[in-house]
């Protein structure tokens, strides 16, 4: 295929953005949304072409781009393989729901607003695509200017706090892999992704390497203990702002660690594997029972985030079939369900301008269909058979159990840990006596929230019980990732002797 479907996919938000930004709205910013929600539409629909469109028996990169760039020293390649396009997918799905959402919550430079989202949209599907270092680094880190933007401008009362205090740790964490990525082309001679998996990164300099890439992505995943800015960061940005948050941007540095780390330093993924466990088992159990304690919805949420992107290491770093396809499953899993977790809190939010659990109790009284939808993504999120939450952490749980029993065993008291503060969360929120009697004047959710969160309530129930689009599709890729990482440390144990 010559034509450029990949790039195509990735400016088609930007220029969305441009046609915002040269619209004459002056009051109901309707053109805005208008615009907003058909580039962002027709940017799903392609998405779903490219993944109807590619061969899944084959872990090769597909629909591949190479351009040269600055007198050949960088390419502009873009290519996906069966990882990449679920990212690409669940990219592109969440966005539309995200500007949706910006409808009832977002008051002010709406039409601001949704170019941040938009311009924000084309560089993680720029992330996605990336088979060159330069320009893979150049997609992530500039995600933050929008993101930034999103927090510091539409926040909460610290929300320029908050949005340099996520812009800092992100940015200084990546400055380490810049300079990696520089050491890189010193060894190698190319920035090219494909290139460097096939001339295999010296043994001597891997373990430096892997520590300046874990650098960047344990910042962003987050993992204990610099996860802290993301309790902070999802409290102060708008519902739109954490739903995009939590459903995407965190799940570019697992696919860091899936597209760099392991297969670029197999040598260091192995020696540091210990690491990996320690801190993920820190922070599933760790972060589970600071949420318990949790006066906040939205922080208790963030949390929670910390602790099931715990899971993810912990299942990427076991590097067994179903830890790895267990993690992929749990980042999408994540992705809807947090989503959803966000947008319950902003309708509440919307209508009371209360996060305080305090606040609340009895919405189920009052609020039936919230309440019911509340309850099926609170079940979802503890891992409820029948659910996405589910089969994720059944994978993750079952690759660890092959490799560590003790590093499985203290995950599994995580799973519990989750299922006391989604309970007790879904207890003092949605059941109980009414303590607020503001809540007895609000009204239901509207068509445009039932339609947000059912949307997301069918995908987390329909690959729960059907998960087989999802596992066919990344299979292949990921017998090839594990197959290329053992071949690599056979070589160098041969190597050694």
């Amino acid at each position: 295929m010559n034509f450029p479907i990949l790039s195509t996919l990735i400016f088609l938000p930007i220029i969305s953005s441009l046609f915002i930004f040269l619209s004459k709205d002056q009051k109901n910013n309707y053109s805005s949304i208008y615009i907003s929600l058909f580039g962002s539409v027709a940017t799903l629909l392609l998405s779903l072409f490219l993944w109807y469109s590619m061969d899944l028996t084959s872990s090769d990169f597909q629909f591949v781009e190479e351009k040269s760039w600055i007198n050949n020293f960088i390419k502009f390649k873009l290519g996906i393989d069966g990882i990449s396009i679920l990212f690409i997918v669940l990219t592109t799905f969440i966005t539309p729901i995200c500007i949706i959402s910006c409808i009832n919550s977002v008051k002010d430079r709406i039409k601001e607003f949704l170019i941040a989202i938009l311009v924000l949209e084309t560089f993680i599907l720029g992330v996605f695509c990336s088979l060159d270092l330069v320009i893979f680094y150049l997609f992530f880190e500039a995600g933050l200017i929008p993101m930034f933007l999103i927090i510091g401008v539409w926040g909460g009362s610290k929300r320029v706090y908050s949005a340099f205090k996520f812009f800092l740790f992100t940015l200084l964490g990546s400055v380490l892999m810049l300079v990696a990525i520089i050491v890189i082309y010193w060894i190698t001679g190319t920035t090219d992704i494909t290139s460097i998996y096939e001339i295999k990164i010296p043994k001597d300099y891997q373990n430096l390497l892997w520590l300046a890439f874990f650098s960047s992505f344990a910042v962003k995943t987050p993992m204990w203990p610099v996860h802290t800015w993301l309790p902070d960061a999802h409290v102060e940005a708008p519902t739109a702002g954490s739903v995009i948050l939590a459903a995407i941007l965190l799940k570019m540095a697992g696919y860091g660690f899936l597209r760099f780390s392991i297969p670029m330093f197999p040598f260091a993924s192995e020696f540091f594997t210990p690491l990996v466990y320690t801190l993920s088992i820190i922070a599933i159990i760790y972060t589970s029972l600071v949420a318990l304690m949790q006066d906040d919805m939205k922080k208790l949420i963030a949390y929670s985030s910390v602790a099931h992107m715990g899971y993810v290491t912990l299942g990427i770093f076991t590097l067994t079939k179903q830890g790895l396809e267990g993690s992929i499953y749990q980042m999408i899993s994540h992705g809807l369900i947090s989503a959803a977790l966000f947008l319950c809190v902003g309708v509440v939010y919307d209508r009371l301008h209360s996060r305080l659990i305090s606040k609340y109790g009895g919405l189920v009284t009052y609020l039936p269909k919230y309440s019911f939808l509340f309850i099926v993504f609170a079940l979802a999120a503890l891992g409820l058979p029948g659910t996405t939450g589910f089969l994720g952490e059944f994978l993750i749980l079952t690759g660890a159990f092959q490799k560590n029993y003790f590093f499985a065993i203290m995950a599994t008291i995580g799973v519990v840990l989750g299922a006391a503060y989604m309970l007790w969360l879904t207890k003092r929120v949605i059941f109980g006596q009414v303590i607020n009697e503001d809540i007895k004047s609000i009204k239901d959710t509207n068509r445009l929230e039932i339609f947000m969160l059912t949307s997301l309530a069918f995908f987390v129930i329909f690959f729960g019980f059907y998960p087989m689009p999802l596992i066919e599709t990344l299979s292949v890729s990921v017998d090839n990732l594990i197959n290329n990482y053992e071949q690599s440390i056979m070589s160098i144990d041969i190597a050694n002797k």
